[in-house]
């Protein structure tokens, strides 16, 4: 049997001894990643942190699906589609790694920007979290916050857009 790291006496008699930290950078790997399962194992430890993605998404397509159907039926279909493509005519900002988006410096602060900000080339736009480390994005040039594609704790993916500036 290999020696557990907190003592052999005490790991026979209270069983398994749970790190909550690291039970809780597991499931920021999972979510930062996208990932639904992810398993770590040392020595006689093993630790499996899961979760079903598919109610989350699921839920979102049919919330989004309810709020186009009644558009059309009002018939501004066609004016719809065009501001869709013009904030997409943007330069879009993308995320250059995986991690968590955070819109503001801290909890219950102001936003770094919102849609309509007129924002000059190195301001900050958000913060991507990665292994604990915050990086900040910033836009590659001026000009108008035309959308944020993404909302504030969101786990993103690499070359994930995240703001539209034109």
């Amino acid at each position: 049997m290999p020696q557990p790291k907190d003592g052999s006496s005490r790991a026979a008699t209270d069983g398994m001894r749970i790190d909550p930290g690291l039970v809780r950078e597991l499931a920021e790997l999972l979510t930062a990643n996208a990932l639904t399962e992810i398993e770590v194992e040392d020595g006689d430890r093993r630790i499996k942190v899961s979760r079903e993605p598919a109610p989350v998404f699921s839920a979102a397509v049919p919330a989004a699906a309810p709020a186009a159907a009644p558009q059309p039926a009002a018939a501004p279909a066609a004016p719809a589609a065009p501001p869709a493509e013009e904030e997409v005519s943007g330069e879009a900002v993308k995320s250059p790694m995986v991690g968590t988006a955070y819109l503001r410096p801290e909890p219950g602060a102001k936003a770094f920007v919102e849609a309509g900000d007129t924002v000059k080339a190195g301001d900050t736009l958000v913060i991507v979290e990665a292994m604990k480390v915050m990086n900040p994005i910033t836009a590659p040039k001026g000009g108008t916050v035309k959308k944020i594609m993404i909302s504030d704790g969101q786990p993103v993916e690499f070359d994930q857009p995240l703001i539209v500036i034109g």
